[in-house]
């Protein structure tokens, strides 16, 4: 296995206003997370998970620390660059899946692939194999109205894992769905990431599902814990 980390934090800080007025939401912070690791973030509303997220996934800018993805400093790229490696090298998944209305659950999963520029049957190979191993192979012509809310999560998770990321980032991809559907798209969710072998951060409110996971991180005062 590539043990290349897939994300690398160092000593990020990022605070919001000045003087009187400044809001610090980490200091220091530090995060390695290699190939095939699955890390569980936790903390109280407010504690930032959404935005080490967006810092992580080349969203947000840092005020100081250095951000690597696949041993590339990404920290000071322009704004076309860090969009080429979110484009090819992240995968996002939020609470809410953002699925193209329009488009099929095939298309949803065929069109990052084509921003890619993957050839489009190789784009469709790859789709219906990620739909299939989601249980889903018999909806893929259906659109996300047509699809329950599980199943549009799982379409939502095959498509932020299409262009095979070395790097997935999921922001409570559970949270909108009841107990029971929840507890099932988890468990194809970290199926599907531990036989792509990818790196993930996964922000979470719910404890047990973070226990589940390779390791658990804890934001506390704007610094990572073990948790």
């Amino acid at each position: 296995m590539n043990l290349r980390p897939a994300l690398e934090l160092h000593n990020i800080a990022r605070t919001y206003g000045s003087g009187e007025n400044t809001l610090r939401i980490f200091k220091d912070l530090s995060l390695t997370i290699v190939p095939g690791e699955i890390v569980g973030l936790i903390g109280p509303s407010g504690a930032g998970k959404s935005s080490l997220l967006h810092i992580a996934g080349l969203l947000e800018k840092p005020t100081a620390g250095e951000v690597v993805i696949a041993g590339q400093n990404c920290t000071e790229l322009g704004d076309a660059a860090r969009t080429r490696i979110r484009r090819i090298g992240i995968g996002f998944v939020y609470q809410f899946h953002h699925l193209l209305p329009e488009f099929s659950a095939l298309e949803n999963v065929i069109i990052p692939q084509l921003i890619a520029n993957t050839p489009k049957q190789e784009a469709e190979k790859r789709a219906k194999d990620l739909l299939g191993r989601m249980g889903l192979s018999h909806r893929l012509d259906h659109r996300p109205a047509e699809l329950s809310g599980g199943e549009q999560q799982r379409v939502a998770i095959a498509r932020a894992i299409a262009n095979k990321p070395l790097l997935l980032l999921a922001d409570e991809p559970t949270g909108n769905l009841d107990p029971p559907t929840g507890a099932m798209v988890h468990g194809e969710f970290m199926r599907l990431i531990a036989e792509e072998g990818l790196g993930a951060l996964i922000a979470t409110h719910n404890i047990d599902f973070a226990h589940r996971m390779s390791r658990v991180v804890r934001l506390n005062d704007g610094m990572l814990v073990d948790g």
